[in-house]
């Protein structure tokens, strides 16, 4: 089939105007000429091989899709992004994006070509009703049945559960600290969540429990964008919040807590840390388990977990400090445990060639061995 070099070209300048690029910019950044770039969107002049490779590596994106006559990419709901939330994103953050996109693609190629695809669970939810506050407090109810959770019993890796029903994950630092996360369906990888790791540890965790009540109960949208100042009169976040509350938090655990209605700052702050939410977050659950008034409520939001006592579940407390900041570094790209692990798996397994496994988590051949290092890996194939 004959290459279609007028879609190649659109395709190179949506990529372009979504990072908000300059065809100047684009050729500093590529190295590859301005005359060339501009001959190439216009569809008049047919890239090199090289270039191809360029480019993709450039757009996170699959080679394969430039040279093929496949339309399949994330362009529509990144579209729908930019139009509705555009203003929010800097060009960094859009760099976020695509590098975020990218990851979730990875992740989904991997996860098939391991055959771990079929471990994931249906679920489905459907709402009834207009009042939509109980739509959360529902679906939470029902995904914590489905997942085998008793009444009293605490989630503790939201993460684990988000995968267990196929969507991806991330967390990734955003330059907007206002943006707490986002819920975008990708043409190939299905749901993602975004979390934006500029946000304190614990609000991340209720941030991605939001977003995947975003996923269940908003799923007939492309986009959804969660902010920390957000319109309270926000129906939807409303819903959102309180799927949160109810699968982190339920009214059920809260009432067998001892003296369940009598609180003050230092038991805010005892139970905030075991539950890994923030004493806002607490206080508002609290408050709608009917355990709380207003006045209590305020109060106890206004306290603060020290952040010293607060362990992110993927930096061990007993690693060196050094590797602590490394894995922080990594975290902050979105590289959790869980996809870096997922790498080197296809790696070991001949699925993906070195190359590629350094592609799929952002980093040059040489920083392979340190990763492979702090991870306990091996870069031999089979091994």
């Amino acid at each position: 089939m004959a290459l279609n070099l007028e879609l190649v070209g659109s395709k190179i300048r949506r990529y372009r105007e979504q990072l908000e690029l300059s065809l100047q910019e684009l050729a500093a950044s590529t190295g590859i000429p301005l005359q060339r770039l501009e001959q190439c969107e216009l569809g008049k002049q047919e890239p090199t091989g090289d270039e191809i490779l360029i480019l993709a590596d450039f757009f996170r994106c699959d080679y394969k899709f430039f040279i093929s006559n496949e339309r399949l990419a994330p362009f529509e709901q990144t579209d729908q992004l930019y139009r509705r939330y555009g203003k929010e994103f800097s060009k960094a953050d859009r760099r976020n994006i695509q590098d975020f996109l990218f990851l979730c693609e990875c992740e989904e190629f991997l996860l098939r070509e391991l055959g771990r695809t079929q471990n994931r669970q249906s679920f489905s939810f459907r709402k009834t009703g207009a009042f939509l506050k109980a739509h959360g407090e529902q679906a939470a109810a029902k995904l914590r049945q489905q997942f085998g959770y008793s009444h009293r019993e605490v989630v503790m890796n939201i993460y684990e559960d988000i995968r267990r029903i196929g969507v991806h994950v991330f967390r990734r630092r955003l330059g907007n600290s206002n943006i707490s996360g986002l819920f975008i369906r990708h043409p190939t990888a299905g749901k993602c969540v975004l979390v934006n790791y500029s946000e304190d540890i614990y609000r991340q965790r209720f941030t991605a429990a939001h977003e995947f009540g975003h996923t269940i109960l908003d799923d007939e949208e492309d986009v959804v964008v969660s902010f920390a100042k957000w319109n309270k009169g926000d129906l939807v976040e409303i819903r959102a919040n309180t799927f949160s509350s109810r699968y982190l938090m339920p009214p059920e655990f809260l009432r067998q807590i001892p003296e369940p209605t009598a609180w003050n700052p230092a038991k805010a702050i005892q139970w905030a840390n075991q539950l890994k939410v923030s004493t806002e977050a607490l206080a508002y659950a609290l408050r709608d388990a009917q355990l709380v008034d207003e006045k209590t409520t305020q109060t106890l939001k206004g306290v603060r977990v020290p952040a010293e006592t607060k362990v992110d579940p993927e930096i061990p407390a007993d690693l060196p400090e050094r590797s602590k900041e490394r894995k922080r570094q990594l975290l902050a790209m979105g590289l959790s445990d869980f996809y870096v692990e997922l790498c080197f798996d296809a790696y070991n397994s001949a699925v993906i060639s070195r190359g590629r496994l350094a592609e799929c988590l952002l980093i040059d051949d040489t920083e392979l061995q340190e990763i492979a290092a702090l991870y306990g890996r091996s870069l031999t194939y089979g091994d």
